[in-house]
């Protein structure tokens, strides 16, 4: 894992910085999003890839793309959220207050 984090620095901070740039350009949804099912499903997916990854059920080559996809995603995310987060709190600092 160190291995990955230090040879693929470069793209890590890449992942994180188009997800941080995502969170701030995206725009609020306001649809039904993802049904209970899918969502454990997916997330029943998460937690076996996760586990495969520890476990090192996956050898070789298609096991190093595995944890790189996997920290890849998961920088992705933590700048999607940063951005999101960050972007809600100067719109929201800079909005005029709503009218009753």
């Amino acid at each position: 894992m160190p291995y990955l984090v230090s040879f693929h620095l470069g793209w890590l901070i890449g992942s994180l910085l188009l997800g941080f740039c995502m969170g701030w350009i995206s725009v609020v949804q306001r649809g039904n999003g993802t049904s209970k099912v899918t969502a454990r499903w997916l997330a029943v997916l998460a937690a076996g890839l996760v586990a495969a990854s520890f476990a090192h059920v996956v050898p070789g080559r298609f096991g190093y793309w595995l944890d790189l996809a996997l920290i890849m995603l998961g920088c992705y995310l933590v700048g999607g959220t940063i951005g999101a987060w960050l972007r809600h709190r100067v719109v929201s600092r800079t909005a005029p207050p709503a009218a009753l």
